[in-house]
Formats: structure tokens, sequence, C-alpha cells
């Protein structure tokens, strides 16, 4: 059974490329006569709101969107991921790492033999060689902190990746391309990657569809899922609804938003017909 999913965050009204996104995910679900699933990734307290979460239940009814079965919460499922971390903890896979933003982009910035291009913003490793002892006593101490895969071993783990997106094909996993991406923080105990990998295993997700913005994530998601013994699903990267000067919309792009949009008079046929000829302006 084809299993998709829509998983927006509760931080802000959902806007019209939330209602794209939402649409190809339920209309290949329905297609083929699977589920739509609705997932709310609500981990982060300092950000979600309760009023963002019913307005998002309310917009997507009224789009006509109505998803299959019981809505899961990130918030309520921190033992799943514990259980995950532990085992790449466990498979010596993740170290502790005590840069801050601020000591990154000036390690960075600092290195003549930076590379240029997208992997300049990578982080430069800085923490991987810490003495363990060491770094177990500024854990202790309240230290603040993050744990980071190391991508390289990860790769020497799982071997050769690769996965199927619908629109680009098949795609060779780099281990690179996110370097040693953060997958839990002191503050909220997980991340995007391992949460959002951990859930669509839970979720029995047979393919992720979202936009093409998020596809060098995916990357990181196929070793996670072959670290974690996990099924692979197949992956659908579309276009991302932009404004008129080209850029993707962000939740704070309210003249979009699907409320004021239908508060406008306009109807969900109207609204996913906007979407479209919005797609990638």
């Amino acid at each position: 059974m084809t299993v998709t999913r829509f998983a927006p965050s509760p931080t802000g009204l959902l806007h019209l490329g939330h209602a794209y996104a939402a649409k190809v995910a339920h209309d290949l679900a329905h297609e083929h006569h699977g589920k739509f699933l609705l997932r709310q990734e609500d981990i982060d307290s300092s950000r979600v709101r309760a009023e963002y979460d019913g307005a998002t239940l309310e917009d997507l009814r009224w789009l006509g969107l109505q998803w299959d079965g019981e809505i899961l919460r990130q918030s309520s499922r921190a033992a799943a991921y514990a259980k995950a971390f532990s085992t790449l903890k466990k498979r010596k896979l993740i170290y502790p790492c005590f840069c801050t933003r601020k000591q990154i982009h000036a390690e960075i910035d600092s290195s003549m033999g930076a590379p240029h291009g997208a992997s300049e913003h990578l982080y430069p490793r800085t923490c991987l060689g810490l003495d363990t002892n060491q770094a177990s006593q500024r854990i202790a101490s309240g230290e603040a902190h993050a744990w980071r895969l190391n991508a390289e071993k990860a790769a020497t783990v799982h071997g050769a990746l690769s996965f199927h997106d619908l629109r680009f094909g098949d795609i060779t996993v780099d281990a690179s391309v996110n370097g040693d991406a953060i997958l839990s923080r002191k503050d909220i105990g997980t991340s995007y990657h391992l949460a959002v990998v951990v859930d669509d295993e839970f979720q029995e997700i047979t393919h992720v569809t979202r936009g093409d913005d998020l596809l060098p994530s995916t990357h990181i998601h196929r070793q996670l899922q072959a670290i974690l013994d996990y099924r692979e699903p197949t992956y659908l990267h579309h276009a991302c609804v932009c404004d008129e000067n080209g850029k993707r919309l962000a939740k704070r792009d309210e003249a979009k938003s699907i409320r004021q949009l239908r508060d406008s008079g306009l109807s969900p046929v109207e609204i996913f017909e906007m979407a479209e000829r919005s797609l990638n302006q």
C-alpha cells in the first residue's frame, strides 16, 4: 500500500507552498488507493504554538485534504528518538560538539584552504578529535553541546547507497553533502534529520514527498536508514512554490498564507491553481 505524509511544523500559518506540498502527498496516496498521513513536527517547544496547530488542521480540511488515521505529533515521540540515538552512540558513529555557530563560522572564515561552494558551509569537524574523557567531563559539567554524525565513518559501515526519486531518477548517496550534521541537541534531544527518519519508519511511509530544497537532506536520511536497518522509501522531491522574485516561500510570507488567501475570497481550486503558477518562477 502506498503511504505518504504531510509533516508541517506548527510554528506559523500554512502558506501556498504548504498547500501544494500537502496536495502532492495527498493525491499520490489516493491515486494508488493508499493512505495520506499527517504528522506535526512540534519538537521545538520554543517556537511551536497551539494556535498554529489548530490552524493547520482547519486549513487542510478547508482545502479538502483530509488525512487518514490519527495525527502523529513528534512531541510524543522522545523515547523513539532516544532509542535510535542510543543505537548510533553504541556503534560510535556520533560525537559531541561544543562549538557555537559563531565559532564554526570563524573557523571556516579563517581557513586559508577552505573550499568554495556549498561545502564551505559544512561543519569543519573541530570536535571530532576531542579526548573522550575530556568530552565526557564537559558534558557532565553541563556545557552546551550537540551530537553530530561522523559521516565518513558511517559511510564505511553502510557501504554504497542510493535512492530513487520519481522526478530525478536514481541518485548515489554522497556522505559529504551534509558533512557531520547534528542529530541531537541538548535542548530538544533530537534533530530534524533523526526524527524524520525514525517517524517515516514508524508510520511505514512508502513515498516521501517534499520540496526539492530538501533533496540534499536525503543523503543523510538514507545513511541513517541503512545504519538503523530501516526500510528505504521512494522519494519525490517536487518543485517549490516561489514568490514573484523566485524565492521559496517561508512562513513569514503572510500575504501567501492559506488563511489570508481564503479570507480574500479565493476558493481551494483557485489556491491550487495559484500554487501551480508559482512553481520555481
